[in-house]
């Protein structure tokens, strides 16, 4: 398993005017944005922006991450020999799959396998050859 990319989770309460700031920050547009049950959701750099009013975004504080990695399954495999679980998941969402783990320190971690075109998106050719050995997408 290899950790590809990871978020600082930031919660706000309208992406429409939250967003060009980050933008502006990070100096390039939103990698992706969605819905996400009731809340709206942009990735900028390495910032995860979570927006909706605090009943439909307030069960993600507890959680860090997200942590994109390269396989799903070995975080699995990696929760079981380290004394961790698995607390929600695996699910499937547009960006991929998912899961919510509890590691064996009490800390609640969300890890996101990407689909295929999503990391050659946000992580380019250059980057996915670069963590993964110079394999391609």
């Amino acid at each position: 398993m290899q950790i590809l990319k990871t978020y600082a989770r930031l919660f706000v309460r309208d992406l429409d005017t939250t967003l060009p700031t980050y933008e502006k920050l990070v100096g390039a547009p939103a990698d992706l944005r969605f819905a996400f049950e009731e809340a709206e959701l942009a990735a900028v750099g390495d910032f995860l922006l979570i927006a909706g009013p605090p009943e439909a975004t307030d069960r993600y504080r507890a959680t860090l991450g997200p942590v994109v990695v390269d396989d799903l399954d070995a975080v699995r495999d990696f929760l079981a020999a380290t004394g961790g679980t698995v607390i929600g998941g695996p699910l499937t969402s547009a960006t991929g799959r998912f899961l919510y783990a509890r590691h064996h320190d009490g800390n609640e971690i969300e890890y996101v396998e990407w689909t295929a075109e999503l990391r050659a998106r946000v992580l380019g050719a250059t980057g996915w050859a670069v963590r993964n050995g110079g394999d391609g997408p």
